[in-house]
């Protein structure tokens, strides 16, 4: 049985669907290949990579990429994710060649405020509920 694609989409492909791809690949790599892009691609958030390599998965070496990127590549997926908030989601453009398209609503963690232990605690937060619903959402595929 041939792999299922999924792209994950969030803002700027720093944090949320950054966290999606590697749980997907890490726990679902047999039955999935996730890869993720941004709306407006930024840098890899350094809290978020902490906050990975806590449960054991390094993504310190990932970059960031845009869906333009995705476009140009011309790769198909059954499953375009968007990640970010509702709003922010009508702004991810038509990826050509996606079957279904999902949305999974999760807090930005580029947008909190206070100090590094407040901001990663918030960030463990963040990473739990996203490895809960792909925990589940794969458990039922």
């Amino acid at each position: 049985m041939a792999k299922k694609n999924i792209l994950f989409v969030c803002i700027h492909n720093s944090a949320r669907s950054q966290m999606a791809e590697a749980f997907v690949n890490n726990y679902y790599g047999e039955k999935f290949h996730a890869q993720s892009a941004g709306i407006e691609p930024g840098k890899l958030n350094p809290i978020v990579v902490d906050a990975m390599q806590e449960i054991g998965i390094d993504i310190s070496g990932n970059s960031t990429t845009s869906v333009a990127e995705v476009i140009e590549s011309k790769q198909t997926f059954d499953y375009l994710i968007t990640v970010c908030d509702e709003t922010s989601a009508e702004r991810c453009p038509i990826v050509p060649g996606t079957g279904e398209r999902l949305h999974w609503g999760f807090p930005d963690p580029s947008g909190l405020d206070g100090s590094y232990e407040e901001k990663l605690s918030e960030t463990r937060t963040i990473r739990d509920a996203i490895k809960t619903k792909i925990v589940s959402w794969c458990g039922e595929m």
